[in-house]
């Protein structure tokens, strides 16, 4: 299959989900990665079409094959992002907590001023019990993003608490 063949097909694909006919971009995004199984760019939206449909399980083996190309044919940083959340949100779908806990640590070192990746870090944190860290994340991500003039005016404080919220001065 040719380059240009194969982005005909992908954009068909993406099109048709974006277009709200997911079982549709899914058949054909599967068909798609098994022409093409090196191919990260395809394997992440193969895993993109399953969760849609909620065949979180089935995403899993997509994701990983597109985050394990690197180099030129592996995905923009963009795209690594959306992969990197889709698994450790998928992960936590299906009660794999600890695995969504390291998939999306690792995210947060490698893209930190990435609030989405953190909010989600923080709720595979909640699940497995660490609520201290998951509370400090978001208050954290809180204080340093909101617009809102309230959280803004105690922002300080904010910061402060989510280092220990058990702290008595």
């Amino acid at each position: 299959m040719s380059d240009d063949e194969r982005n005909v097909l992908l954009a068909a694909a993406v099109g048709l989900r974006e277009q709200g006919r997911p079982e549709e971009a899914r058949e054909r995004l599967v068909e798609l990665a098994a022409r093409r199984p090196d191919d990260a760019e395809v394997a992440y939206q193969t895993a993109w079409a399953h969760d849609v449909l909620g065949l979180e399980a089935a995403a899993v083996p997509h994701y990983r094959r597109a985050l394990a190309a690197s180099g030129a044919a592996g995905l923009t940083d963009a795209d690594r992002r959306g992969a990197l959340l889709g698994l450790g949100s998928t992960f936590r779908t299906l009660g794999r907590y600890e695995e969504s806990v390291a998939t999306l640590r690792g995210a947060v070192e490698e893209f930190p001023d990435d609030g989405a990746l953190r909010t989600f870090l923080a709720m595979a944190l909640y699940n497995t019990g660490d609520h201290h860290e998951s509370a400090r994340l978001l208050l954290t991500l809180l204080a340093t993003t909101s617009d809102d003039p309230s959280v803004q005016r105690y922002r300080r404080a904010i910061e402060h608490y989510a280092e220990d919220l058990d702290a008595i001065e």
